[in-house]
């Protein structure tokens, strides 16, 4: 007779005891680190103080010596999306492991886990290493890992710190084998927990292709000793032509793997099966899918993987962000906002601002004129009439309407697309309340 399954079959979705304070104290050191000509658009006056005191200071960031062009980041608008992908993935029953590549930034991880992330998710060893270094206890490499390096380091870390958890993909019988013979080399002293990964469609990006693919990666991994299946995975932004009805057939093609897994017993000696997808287009139906996952003999760990939503964005992200497809469950907000001054206004119908590919997003809309401050008096309004139309290496290129009040000297607001190409021209950026002033320093790793 088989034995009695356990009743609960949702694994727990909360950080360890240990991961949450280790981030957030590894991240306090961050203040102590010195300003200087490293970082773009701070106060030159505020030269050798430390980002904490400078922080402290509470300065301005029209008024209080900031050069432009300088990027801000809202306050308010990422702790509203913080709570708000928290509030969503617990009324879904869904674990949170957001993906660390749009920011890289310690603070916001320490922050994520606070409000019950399990873990971060990487792409690459390097991200990983920051991940590390700032006391974050569990990662998902959401890519399949065959450099022999950087596994060794993973080996060195996994026996310096037996409570780091570590999960990642593998898409091929020869990664398997590379891994293996690497994790071999090192000496490693526990196994690395992999997940098969389900190619989205013909020509989509990575993963095995078929089931039986999947099957054949599955059956190398049982082959290896130095690695372990834990669980199934892949990315639905990557279904072609996708809309709801195609990347839910996906979903649930990650699912029905998962399961035939589960009665194959390829899951032995793992403690919870991992069924993961989710980028930031598409978690409602993640949510949906993952909702029909039927009874397993392990507790299932379904983790969501979205990261744009931190800062979400004013074009991308904002035109396909699931909540405008579910408004009732709540709406993100932009939370970025980079201030230029225009520097040159040689007719009625065009002006150039001091910021351009070094300092905005592009790769996939231009920035967005929003706002007009005055650089006589301060004050602001909106940015009717004023168009960007194009960026150099240090200029926006500006169309203005006939009469459009705009001179050298006003600062123009602009919202961005795609976060993940604002964070990385930024080493230090300012986070600021509503009224402009700047409340802390948001430190990046890229």
């Amino acid at each position: 007779m088989a034995a009695e399954r356990p009743t609960d079959r949702t694994a727990p979705s909360a950080p360890s005891a240990s991961s949450a304070p280790s981030a957030a104290s590894r991240t306090a050191s961050l203040a102590d680190e010195r300003v200087d000509h490293r970082f773009k658009a701070l106060p030159p006056d505020a030269e050798g103080l430390t980002v904490g005191d400078l922080a402290a200071e509470r300065r301005n960031l029209f008024t209080g010596g900031f050069t432009t062009p300088v990027l801000a980041l809202s306050a308010d608008s990422v702790a509203h999306n913080l709570d708000l992908l928290e509030t969503y993935a617990e009324r879904h029953g869904l674990a949170f492991a957001p993906h660390g590549k749009t920011s890289m930034a310690p603070q916001l991880f320490a922050d994520q886990l606070k409000r019950g992330a399990w873990g971060i998710t990487a792409a690459v060893p390097h991200q990983a290493r920051v991940y590390r270094a700032y006391g974050i206890g569990r990662i998902f490499l959401a890519n399949e890992l065959v450099d022999p390096v950087a596994l060794r380091w993973l080996a060195g870390e996994m026996t310096a710190d037996p409570s780091f958890r570590f999960v990642c993909y593998v898409d091929s019988v020869r990664g398997v084998e590379l891994m293996e013979a690497a994790l071999g080399a090192a000496g490693a002293t526990r196994p690395v927990d992999v997940v098969v990964e389900l190619g989205a469609g013909e020509g989509a990006r990575t993963g095995a292709r078929t089931e039986a693919d999947c099957a054949a990666v599955a059956d190398a991994v049982a082959a290896a000793g130095s690695l372990r299946l834990v669980g199934v995975a892949g990315y639905e932004g990557e279904v072609p032509d996708a809309d709801p009805e195609r990347v839910r057939a996906w979903l649930r093609r990650l699912v029905a793997l998962a399961a035939a897994f589960d009665g194959e017993k390829r899951f032995a000696g793992a403690e919870e099966i991992v069924i993961s997808a989710g980028g930031s287009a598409w978690f409602d139906a993640v949510a949906d899918v993952f909702a029909e996952t039927p009874e397993l003999s392990l507790p299932v760990l379904k983790l969501l993987r979205s990261g744009a939503y931190v800062s979400h964005d004013d074009g991308h992200y904002k035109h396909l962000t699931p909540f405008n497809r579910v408004p009732e469950e709540g709406a993100l907000q932009p939370a970025f906002r980079l201030w230029a001054q225009v520097v040159s206004r040689p007719s009625g119908e065009q002006a150039f601002l001091n910021a351009g590919k070094r300092d905005a997003a592009y790769d996939l809309d231009l920035p967005e004129a929003q706002v007009v401050r005055s650089g006589r008096d301060g004050s602001v309004r909106p940015a009717t009439g004023i168009t960007v139309t194009g960026l150099s290496d240090q200029h926006t290129w500006v169309r203005t309407e006939g009469g459009t009040e705009l001179e050298v000297g006003d600062w123009v607001g602009m919202g961005l697309s795609h976060p993940c190409t604002s964070f990385d021209k930024w080493q230090l950026i300012p986070l600021v309340t509503a009224d402009g002033t700047v409340t802390d320093y948001i430190r990046t790793f890229f």
